[in-house]
């Protein structure tokens, strides 16, 4: 469920600035929606775990917000990020 080492640094030198980028906001996006793709499968084989259905509604909302202010400070790289992510642009 956790996203593992690896991963985690190839998405940072993915979306950083460098490897050590972790903190950027596309780099937080991109982790969240790591966690919430193995959350959500998760959710399809346990439908009555209440707990974890409350943490990745958080992680969802925090991810929203976090696109939100990506959407209003760039919005090409707003684009770039959704396109290569594969998540749907609902950001008002």
């Amino acid at each position: 469920m956790a996203v593992t080492k690896e991963r985690k640094a190839e998405l940072i030198k993915q979306y950083g600035k460098d490897d050590k980028d972790s903190g950027s906001a596309a780099v937080q996006v991109a982790l969240l929606t790591e966690r919430i793709k193995g959350l959500t499968e998760h959710m399809k084989a346990h439908k009555k775990d209440f707990h974890t259905r409350r943490g990745l509604l958080m992680l969802v909302g925090k991810r929203r917000r976090l696109l939100s202010y990506i959407k209003a400070q760039d919005i090409e790289g707003y684009r770039s990020l959704i396109k290569s992510l594969g998540i749907r642009d609902n950001i008002q």
